[in-house]
């Protein structure tokens, strides 16, 4: 990949942040119209956008950009306000332009002039909109070539023949063109026109520098003096107005102008200032402050100077952005640093050597901090993954034709980007549902007591090691009635059997299972629950439904906060090695078996009062082999619900760089993973939802 590619692909990321940022600047401005931060973010994203499209070569992005910045910079003004009609449209153009990011075919020609005309009414109203065609001529230096619509300010020098005149062509007329086309500014150069006594008045002794301000493009430009170019010199350069001032700055220097217009040379200039007298030899020289009062600010100067310098260094270099490619390899050197650091140890163990011991002592230190900065790097905000919910929201609620608001909390909670990349999916599975099934048309809320708005509330918050999201809304619930009536018609639940709340909201994971009585373009295919279980599950999280009906529902989702390295239990049984998720592990007992409560068919453990279901880790995956007199039993906690596994020894505390099981594996049931352990050897990562579910091997 070119440097030029790759400063493309920079620019895609960037626009894509911006786009997120003015999604959701769009969606709160919706509610507070009048809100002046709020339009200052909007204009400036959309600014940032067109700026830098246009830098990178992505012209047609720039131009269509520049149209919404000119409406938005209307809006600052107070000359338009904002209505629903204005965010729809934005929002709109939002989409279009990250179709034209992604190189979607959905981003074509038509769609772009619908809406630069919808713009363009909307800054211009009353005027007919004039749009570039389809094959309107490629854009070329300094712009389009037929009005790419983009403001931009040219220097035009103009340096006519001194025959000109005689060819009945009058440069004034050719300036007054010019100042037709936008913001003109004519500076006459009269220097060469000589005394009246050698004046020749059919000859032109003058020329001309222009400052220009227009849309049109060059091309326009060039089409004024299409009959004079070739007779004369023109000269016509692109300003750069896009340089921010800083305070107390005025732009370029006059010496750096006069250089750039070939009027001098940089020796020249240096020269000239080699001239002036500096203010501290002034001041000394007229008696108006001491050498060493005008040594002492010249040290303040410097020192500041120095400190600014270093503070913008710093700022510079306060972030990078490093592609999703190089901190997954990162990481995956590290799990393999972390494996070899824990065969390290081990081996200094088995030495009994004192210094070998310190120095796998002092690796092992050293490692555990490069993991967890490692891991740290690809901890992002879950707000950004909130803030796309937003316009999720509303869309969906002008669909329904329901009133509802999307409330978050703890947008600053954090996760690994792979566990963040692969949420989304679930979440706008949960939110759909919930605005759909969950949240009441106002008329009916109203008629029940609610208010017509409804809510969902998003929420995040750390856990331990986990991360616990919650969607709550304060919609109709879950009606107990109709998924037991759809269980039973199903085959999925025996009409006798009892069941609690909790067992029955779980079936609705079940796939193809949905309680909607018509399928609209929303729901009702039995497809999303289901999904949405698969996904958290193979994010090695837990979800759990609590529901009452008329009140509302909520949603609980537990995740582990990386996927790569995790702190873990391990355990033996018939001389294999097994671990489990730490973060779900509460205690560990030996199983005694008076403490066994006898039950028809069922394995029952009376721990401390509590009566607590567990598994043998041994007959479940058919181990075989005789079970040792003392045995283990690890008590799991997973989303309230206690469960236990037994053993045949608890080995302790490990260190697990999760590995992937191969396509063949892939689906063995109560296994998600596994790792390699300091002696070589390989140890399997326990699925304990899975065999909690009592779905492991038999």
């Amino acid at each position: 990949m070119g440097m030029a590619e790759t400063h493309r692909e920079a620019f895609r990321d960037e626009a894509l942040e911006l786009l997120s940022e003015l999604e959701s600047a769009l969606l709160e401005l919706e509610y507070r119209p009048d809100e002046q931060e709020l339009i200052g973010r909007t204009f400036r994203a959309m600014h940032t956008i067109k700026g830098s499209g246009g830098m990178f070569g992505f012209t047609e992005i720039s131009d269509f950009t520049h149209e919404v910045e000119t409406v938005f910079d209307l809006v600052r003004s107070g000359a338009v306000a904002v209505d629903k009609e204005l965010i729809d449209l934005t929002l709109r153009s939002c989409d279009l332009i990250r179709a034209m990011l992604e190189g979607d075919g959905s981003a074509d020609a038509e769609t772009r002039r619908k809406l630069t005309a919808l713009f363009r009414d909307i800054a211009r109203p009353g005027e007919p909109a004039s749009l570039p065609s389809e094959d309107s001529a490629p854009a070329t230096e300094g712009g389009s070539a037929a009005g790419g619509d983009v403001e931009r300010v040219y220097r035009i020098r103009f340096i006519p023949s001194r025959d000109i005149l005689k060819t009945g062509t009058d440069p004034a007329l050719l300036l007054d063109e010019l100042r037709q086309l936008g913001s003109c500014t004519v500076i006459a150069h009269p220097e060469r026109i000589p005394r009246l006594d050698e004046l020749e008045p059919e000859d032109c002794h003058t020329f001309w520098d222009v400052l220009l301000t227009t849309n049109r493009g060059i091309n326009a430009i060039r089409d004024v003096f299409i009959f004079v170019e070739d007779d004369g010199e023109l000269h016509i350069d692109v300003l750069d107005t896009h340089v921010s001032l800083s305070e107390g700055s005025t732009g370029k220097k006059l010496g750096e102008i006069l250089v750039e217009r070939g009027d001098l040379s940089s020796e020249d200039i240096h020269k000239a200032l080699s001239f002036q007298r500096r203010l501290g030899e002034l001041l000394v020289e007229k008696g108006m402050a001491s050498p060493a009062q005008v040594e002492s600010a010249l040290v303040e100067q410097r020192h500041v100077r120095e400190v600014q310098q270093r503070r913008q260094s710093n700022e510079a270099a306060a972030s990078i952005r490093v592609s999703s490619e190089r901190l997954d390899k990162l990481v995956n050197l590290v799990g393999e640093l972390v494996t070899v650091q824990a065969r390290l140890s081990m081996t200094a163990d088995h030495r009994c050597d004192p210094q070998l011991t310190l120095l796998a002592e002092e690796v092992e230190r050293l490692t555990a901090e490069l993991r967890d900065s490692t891991l740290t790097l690809r901890m992002m905000p879950i707000g950004g993954c909130f803030s796309r919910f937003t316009r999720l929201v509303r869309d969906l609620s002008g669909e329904l034709g329901k009133n509802v608001e999307l409330v978050t909390c703890g947008g600053e909670t954090e996760l690994d980007k792979t566990v963040l990349e692969r949420l989304n999916d679930p979440l706008v599975h949960i939110i759909r549902n919930s605005i759909d099934h969950g949240i009441e048309t106002p008329d009916v809320r109203l008629a029940g007591g609610k208010p017509a708005q409804g809510t969902v509330r998003l929420t995040a918050e750390h856990s331990g090691d986990s991360v616990t999201i919650t969607i709550e809304d304060d919609g109709a619930g879950l009606d107990g009635d109709a998924i037991r009536a759809k269980a039973v018609d199903r085959g999925l639940l025996n009409p006798s059997a009892a069941s609690c709340d909790k067992e029955l909201f779980s079936l609705i994971f079940a796939p193809g299972f949905s309680t909607a009585k018509t399928v609209t373009g929303v729901s009702g295919r039995g497809v999303g629950m289901d999904v949405v279980k698969r996904a958290i599950d193979s994010l090695r999280g837990s979800i759990d439904i609590s529901s009452r009906r008329g009140i509302g529902t909520v949603i609980t989702i537990r995740l582990p906060l990386t996927l790569a390295i995790i702190e873990t239990l391990l355990v033996k049984a018939a001389g294999e090695s097994y671990v489990m998720p730490l973060s779900l592990v509460e205690e560990c007992i030996e199983l005694n078996r008076v403490d066994a409560v006898p039950s028809s068919g069922n394995r029952l453990v009376n721990v401390r009062g509590g009566i607590v279901p567990y598994v043998s880790l041994r007959d479940s995956f058919n181990l075989g082999g005789a079970a040792p007199d003392i045995e283990q039993i690890v008590i799991t906690n997973l989303s309230g619900n206690r469960f236990g596994i037994v053993v045949d020894s608890v080995v302790g505390e490990h260190q697990t760089v999760i590995k992937t099981l191969g396509r063949v594996y892939r689906n063995v049931e109560g296994i998600s993973g596994a790792t390699i352990l300091g002696d070589g050897d390989i140890a399997l990562i326990l699925d304990i939802p899975a065999l909690m579910g009592g779905t492991g091997p038999q």
